[in-house]
């Protein structure tokens, strides 16, 4: 487990434009990625996360100039994801500056992908992205989704957090698609259920809308806090979830 908690902005990328929308439809602008990211590394931001949303819906691969236009401008880690298949994928993202790449889609497809990745990069550069949403039908009560949360898995997401985790996933980004944009606060059962499924660090995504939210996701097992809506529309600022997470007692960088 990471000793510092980390704070990590989100860049939902579409057709080469940050966007933001609610359970990831009604998209609406947001900025230019190279510009946001710049920012948010002037505000101490621990990381950034790219996500080329529409690389898998719309079966293409990520943009990888502004992944290095990007890359140029922060001097923090940057993950990427959205359209990653293969281990050549991977390479080629890491050679235009990412220095973790996210995987959702594919993995569910073909779990073998996760070793694979693993074996080649080392585990701490494979993000698995678990898109997960409350279902009755499942063990856990949750249930992973792919395509932007357009489609169900039809598999149990807190069964899939510790089977990617066997597999070689160095890190997990739990999103809730319930919870996504609604600015209504983290999943904390979720991020509960998904962290004793796992040892490797957890990433909460999914429902930052007010600083009070930071703390309780963290005291509920992660191991670093992501949002995007409420840094990009001005509402939050990273010193001050830094500072809320302080006062709750948490080591932040």
């Amino acid at each position: 487990m990471s000793l510092a908690v980390r704070v990590i902005p989100c860049l939902d990328v579409d057709g080469g434009r940050v966007v933001k929308g609610v359970n990831f439809v009604d998209l609406r602008d947001a900025g230019d990625p190279v510009e946001m990211a710049r920012v948010y590394d002037a505000q101490g931001a621990d990381e950034l996360t790219f996500l080329d949303i529409t690389a898998s819906s719309g079966d293409r691969s990520t943009t990888y100039d502004i992944v290095g236009q990007t890359a140029e401008q922060v001097f923090i880690p940057l993950t990427v994801g959205g359209g990653v298949r293969a281990v050549e994928d991977v390479d080629r993202l890491l050679r235009a500056g990412a220095d973790k790449v996210g995987i959702n889609t594919a993995a569910i497809a073909r779990p073998d992908v996760i070793g694979e990745i693993a074996h080649r990069f080392g585990n701490q550069v494979l993000v698995l992205s678990v898109d997960a949403r409350r279902a009755d039908d499942q063990p856990s009560g949750f249930e992973v989704t792919t395509h932007g949360g357009r489609r169900s898995a039809g598999i149990d997401a807190i069964e899939w957090v510790r089977r990617a985790s066997e597999l070689g996933a160095g890190e997990i980004l739990l999103n809730s698609m319930d919870a996504d944009g609604t600015q209504a606060g983290f999943d904390l059962e979720m991020i509960r259920a998904a962290r004793g499924a796992t040892d490797v660090p957890l990433i909460a995504s999914g429902g930052a809308g007010r600083l009070e939210h930071f703390a309780p996701a963290v005291d509920a097992g992660a191991d670093a806090v992501l949002a995007a809506s409420v840094f990009h529309f001005g509402t939050l600022t990273i010193p001050a979830v830094k500072e809320t997470l302080r006062g709750a007692g948490h080591v932040v960088r």
